[in-house]
C-alpha cells in the first residue's frame, strides 16, 4: 500500500471517507509512535538477515537429503531482509520531523509529499516467501516424490491464490470490497491448512515420533503467525484507523513474520537434525562424540 499525502489535507490521520472510498492516510506520527515503528522495522531486518548467515553456516550439519530445506528457509529470510530494508526505507524517508522541542526531541513526523510510504513491498515479499515457506516444510519430511510433489501442487497454488486475493482488499478503504477481497482469500488460507493439518499428518505418519511433534509445532507456529494477518487487515472493519492503528499494524506484521520465518527456520533445521540422526548412525555419532583432547 502507498500512503499518499493528498493536497490541502489537515494535518492527523485522515481516514478513508465512505463516499471517496480513498485509501487511508496517516500523515503524522508522535515522536514515540515512530520510534515504535522505525525500532520494529529495524528489529525484523536484523532478525532476518541474522537467520540467513546461521541457517547457511550449518547447512553442513544435515545430512544432504535435508539441505535443500535449509537452503530455502535461508532463501526465505534473505527475501524478507532485502524487502524490509525497502520498507525500513521508504517509512524513513517519509516521514520527517517536525516541530523540534526541549531537550532537541521532535515533536511529530509529518509525511512528506511524493511517493509516500509504500507498504505494497510486505506484498511482494509475502508472495515470494510464503510458497517458499511451504515448500521448506514438504521438503525437510523428505517424502516419497509422488507425495511430495502431490502436497506441493496443493499448497503452493493455494498460497499464492491467498496473497493475490488478499491484496486488493489491503490498498482499498470500501469496506464491502475489503470484507469480499478478504473472504475470498479467507478460502485457500482455510484449505492450506486443511493440507497441512490432515494431509501433510496423514503423509508424515512415518516420520520418526519426535520429528512428528516437531511438525505439529511447525504447523501451530503457521496458524498463529498467520492469525495476525487477518486481524491487522481487519482493523479498519471493526473501527480502528488512524496513526495508531497504523502503528499496531507494522507492530503485527513485523513480529509475526520474525516468527513465521526466523524461528520456522529454526524449527526446520532442528527437524532436519533430527532426521539426519535417525538416517545415519555415523552421522549422529560423528556429530555428538567429543572432540578429541588437546592435551
Amino acid at each position: 500500500m502507498v500512503i499518499r499525502r493528498p493536497g490541502g489535507a489537515d494535518s492527523g490521520a485522515s481516514g478513508a471517507s465512505r463516499k471517496g472510498y480513498r485509501v487511508e492516510v496517516v500523515e503524522t506520527l508522535t515522536n514515540a509512535q515512530f520510534q515504535t515503528v522505525y525500532n520494529i522495522l529495524s528489529l525484523a531486518l536484523a532478525a532476518m538477515a541474522a537467520t540467513t548467515v546461521f541457517l547457511l553456516a550449518v547447512t553442513p550439519r544435515v545430512l544432504p537429503r535435508y539441505r535443500l530445506a535449509l537452503v530455502v528457509s535461508a532463501m526465505v529470510c534473505f527475501i524478507a531482509a532485502y524487502h524490509y530494508m525497502r520498507i525500513f526505507d521508504s517509512f524513513s524517508d517519509a516521514y520527517v520531523a517536525v516541530g523540534v522541542g526541549t531537550p532537541g526531541v521532535a515533536e511529530v513526523f509529518e509525511l512528506v509529499k511524493g511517493d509516500g510510504f509504500n507498504e505494497g513491498y510486505r506484498y511482494v515479499d509475502w508472495l515470494l516467501t510464503v510458497p517458499l515457506l511451504l515448500f521448506e516444510t514438504v521438503a525437510v519430511l523428505a517424502l516419497p516424490a509422488a507425495v511430495r510433489r502431490s502436497l506441493l501442487w496443493k499448497l503452493i497454488p493455494a498460497s499464492a491464490l491467498m496473497i493475490i486475493l488478499g491484496y486488493p482488499g489491503e490498498v482499498t478503504a470500501d469496506m464491502a470490497g475489503k470484507a469480499i477481497w478478504g473472504a475470498l482469500s479467507t478460502i485457500p488460507f482455510i484449505y492450506i491448512l486443511y493440507v497441512l493439518f490432515v494431509e501433510l499428518s496423514r503423509a508424515a505418519k512415518s516420520q520418526p515420533n519426535q520429528v512428528g511433534k516437531e511438525l505439529a509445532g511447525l504447523r501451530w507456529l503457521l496458524l498463529a503467525t498467520w492469525g495476525v494477518y487477518p486481524i491487522s487487515y481487519a482493523f479498519p472493519m471493526i473501527g480502528l484507523d488512524g496513526a495508531d492503528a497504523f502503528v499496531y499494524r507494522q507492530i503485527g506484521y513485523s513480529l509475526a513474520d520474525v516468527l513465521a520465518k526466523c524461528l520456522y527456520g529454526l524449527l526446520i533445521f532442528k527437524i532436519a537434525r533430527i532426521k539426519s540422526m535417525d538416517d545415519s548412525p555415523e552421522f549422529a555419532d560423528a556429530e555428538t562424540k567429543e572432540a578429541p583432547s588437546s592435551k
